[in-house]
């Protein structure tokens, strides 16, 4: 071969290995229902959102609070926060980023229709926004409320601009999709593919990826297939039967911690009849046994959380009886995951008047979280073995979770990241009473309700002192999960796989983040 050939297929050689080096492909578990960042509040949807949007405040990857659009806060009184915001940050279309454009997003969450799961639950505690000047902000609430950190690192902060007026079929398109973060939206392609590129804009550190794919590859095999050929460089949601494979593997490395995500199941306590609840003939009964704690004891005693962790997670677990993992704010030292006693379970229902147990539909996703319909079928079979005879029926997330917003479940396995890294998210999503104004109970699709656990919780919600507070909310997650208004079953360990070459540090928020990916 001339020289002259040689050096220049040496060129395009070389050109095409940065051009691939510098572009990285993720897959993904779970598809995202919008790029709307106020649509949904589902953290496949808020993975996604933060690599084109921003919040005022962020996280580590041990959930730790620290700075983002803004560069400091604090209480100025008992019922104001002050948000000193970053000089200098442009959104993606090169417009200023100010406080208005804060005041916006907070007002939209709000606004934003048929939402299966609003961020008014950290929003509505706000009363008055405050514009001091344009990067000064001030948030007044009608108590003192010290989670405002936490809550503004949750609510994304759209272009007020180009969010004006906006649909959530103007995100999907890119059209709304302007935001401050690391990279620029570029494609969604629903169940398929979300693309994006970087933002050489931005403010802070500039990601080492020219483009970034996230590819959606709910099945399991397929997943690691992808990993395994090259496909792509990373995948979340590492199959827990393929764990010890991968981990022997020279090509992959892994990377694990525990999550904040609880997975648990809602039950029906409020319905005086429950549309999935029947005698073993099928027909309805009289009266919703849901509703008597001696059933939900039951129910949660025979179940063999410990089982479903070695066998069905294969490790990759921990069983809980109550919200948070321990190391997390609002842990409740001593509180352990109910003991499997199935003789204790047939005893509780022969008490309730159920000697002969009964029948329901045990509803779940099946592409939402690590190994949910096989969770569902070895919770069946356990309740079965106790007289309640249960039919498991899993669904796609989209689908299963739309028809849980509108109440249609009677038992149903569900996962809550408490993105606030305390224990009052869930108990302010989950158990706390359903009231749209007050932003409580939004994804209360129990609806469970208990008066006490409202007031601590209330009491809790409006404590500065963080030691106090901290007691408060292990006081309600005492009283709510002692209630049983959710049956806690197990903490996820979240994991993500590596091609050699790419490393990731773990999150306990679940996020996969792709500008915290680095080639080594």
């Amino acid at each position: 071969m001339p020289i002259r050939f040689f050096c220049a297929a040496l060129a395009l050689l070389i050109s095409v290995a940065t051009a691939s080096a510098a572009d990285l492909t993720i897959a993904v578990g779970a598809d995202v229902t919008s790029i709307d960042p106020h649509y949904h509040n589902l953290t496949p949807n808020n993975n996604i959102a933060e690599h084109i949007f921003e919040t005022l405040v962020t996280k580590d990857p041990k959930s730790l609070l620290k700075p983002a659009l803004a560069v400091s806060w604090k209480a100025i009184d008992d019922l104001t926060w002050e948000f000193k915001l970053r000089k200098g940050v442009k959104f993606h279309d090169g417009s200023d980023f100010t406080a208005a454009d804060v005041v916006f997003s907070i007002e939209r969450t709000a606004q934003v229709p048929n939402s299966p799961s609003p961020f008014t639950l950290y929003t509505n505690q706000i009363t008055e926004k405050v514009i001091v000047d344009p990067l000064t902000l001030r948030l007044k609430t009608a108590a003192p409320y010290p989670l405002m950190p936490n809550d503004m690192g949750t609510v994304f902060i759209v272009s007020s601009k180009a969010a004006k007026g906006a649909t959530t079929a103007d995100f999907d398109s890119g059209k709304a999709a302007v935001g401050t973060g690391p990279f620029k939206f570029v494609r969604y392609a629903k169940g398929d593919r979300i693309e994006l590129a970087r933002n050489d804009g931005y403010w802070g550190t500039k990601t080492a990826w020219d483009k970034v794919t996230f590819r959606v590859i709910a099945s399991d095999p397929s997943r690691v297939a992808a990993l395994l050929s090259g496909d792509v460089r990373a995948i979340e949601s590492v199959p827990t039967a393929d764990l010890a494979r991968l981990s022997k593997d020279p090509s992959i490395a892994i990377s694990r911690t525990v999550s904040h995500r609880l997975i648990f199941l809602h039950l029906d306590t409020n319905r005086d009849k429950s549309p999935f609840v029947t005698d073993k003939s099928g027909k309805p009964l009289d009266k919703n046994p849901l509703k008597d704690l001696r059933v939900r004891k039951a129910l949660s005693k025979a179940i063999n959380r410990q089982a479903i962790v070695d066998r069905t997670m294969e490790g990759a677990a921990v069983a809980t009886g109550q919200l948070m993992p321990e190391g997390m704010f609002g842990f409740v030292p001593g509180m352990k995951p109910e003991a499997f006693d199935a003789d204790g379970a047939r005893k509780l229902l022969a008490e309730a008047g159920y000697p002969d147990g009964f029948a329901i539909t045990l509803h779940g996703p099946n592409d939402r979280y690590v190994n949910d319909d096989q969770i569902c079928q070895a919770i069946a079979q356990m309740w079965s073995r106790i007289g309640v005879q249960t039919r498991v029926e899993t669904l796609p997330s989209a689908i299963y979770f739309s028809r849980a917003t509108k109440l249609e479940f009677s038992m149903m396995l569900v996962g809550w990241a408490a993105d606030t890294a305390e224990a009052s998210s869930p108990l302010k999503a989950q158990l706390a009473t359903y009231d749209v104004k007050k932003g409580m109970g939004t994804a209360n699709r129990g609806r469970y309700s208990n008066p006490k656990m409202d007031a601590v919780l209330e009491q809790a919600l409006a404590t500065v002192d963080d030691n106090r507070r901290e007691k408060l909310l292990q006081q309600a997650t005492e009283i709510a999960v002692g209630d049983l208004g959710i049956i806690p079953l197990h903490h996820q360990v979240n994991l993500w796989g590596t091609r050699k070459g790419t490393v990731y540090t773990p999150r306990t928020d679940e996020r996969t983040l792709a500008h915290e990916f680095r080639p080594q």
